[in-house]
């Protein structure tokens, strides 16, 4: 009796047949699905790489399968090499937003430590305080920080620059930071403790691993801020010499006559810009999720 109930509570193999098929086209779904969002995003990006190598003529004009018969390097060969010099931009930009991106990260590391494993007094209005600077829009003072950066001789600097593009890139760091420091286990901090790990120890031994996502997260957001930012070096840059690649961008690809613009110079150097993020966001990926979920869940 009990080995025929037993039989009877087992799946039949058109039960099994059924689940398979609804496993394999939910699998089928879910990929179709998948590579149509993917689409959305990659088909354009693809279409400007391709746009880019057209001669500057023909990238206005309505696409037509002419267009893979004239392709060439000419945009980024008189882009790169020409007399605008636009490579040293690209190297003052990868000077700017890497310098602002490492010092973000480990000042936002160090303070958001600091917030989220001790406790003192105050230390939720200062926290508080720290946040403010996500209400305040550096578009809003920016000619107080002209003058700022105008006495302390740093305006028509690269270092002048990312300082102030860490300035502006902290409060977000820290309340990654302070958050994803919030999630880690006390027993754990007081296992190192125990063992006579110091704090700095502590940080970079036991809980680097643990809180890699919030620091891959705070260092993407500060690149890609440091990178595509222009006003601001707009403002701060007078140079040519010193420009970072969107304020060079802007100047190169006007054309030679009033509000004339140069299309082939507009598309490879959007190319160029692209690319460093690409390879940031393709290299911390895997941490940036978890990163923003961290900062998200716990406040």
């Amino acid at each position: 009796m009990s080995e025929d109930r037993r039989a009877g509570a087992r799946p039949s193999g058109r039960a099994w047949r059924v689940a398979g098929r609804r496993r394999q086209t939910g699998t089928v779904f879910y990929v179709t699905a998948g590579c149509l969002i993917s689409a959305i995003f990659v088909v354009p990006l693809l279409w400007e790489v391709l746009r880019s190598f057209e001669p500057t003529q023909e990238i206005t004009s309505p696409p037509s399968l002419a267009i893979f018969s004239h392709l060439g390097i000419e945009n980024y060969r008189s882009l790169l090499v020409g007399s605008d010099d636009v490579a040293r931009n690209v190297v003052n930009s990868l000077i700017v937003a890497l310098a602002t991106a490492l010092l973000t990260t480990i000042v936002a590391t160090l303070a958001g430590y600091g917030f989220g494993r001790f406790r003192f007094r105050g230390s939720g209005i200062v926290f508080a305080a720290v946040l403010i600077g996500f209400m305040v829009p550096f578009q809003a003072v920016l000619t107080p920080l002209f003058l700022e950066l105008h006495d302390l001789h740093l305006l028509n600097s690269l270092v002048g620059l990312w300082l102030f593009y860490t300035a502006f890139n902290l409060p977000f760091g820290i309340y990654i930071m302070r958050n994803t420091f919030a999630q880690v286990p006390d027993e754990l901090v007081d296992a190192a403790r125990v063992d006579g790990a110091s704090v700095l120890s502590t940080l970079t031994r036991v809980l680097r691993a643990i809180v890699m996502p919030g620091i891959a997260t705070s260092f993407l957001f500060a690149f890609l801020f440091a990178w595509t930012e222009f006003l601001g070096a707009l403002t701060f840059l007078t140079s040519s010499s010193v420009y970072t690649l969107p304020v060079a961008l802007s100047n190169v690809e006007t054309g030679t006559t009033y509000g004339g613009v140069n299309f082939g110079y507009l598309t490879a150097g959007a190319v160029i810009a692209m690319v460093p993020c690409v390879i940031v966001y393709a290299s911390l990926q895997r941490f940036y999720v978890r990163g923003l979920v961290s900062g998200a869940v716990k406040g």
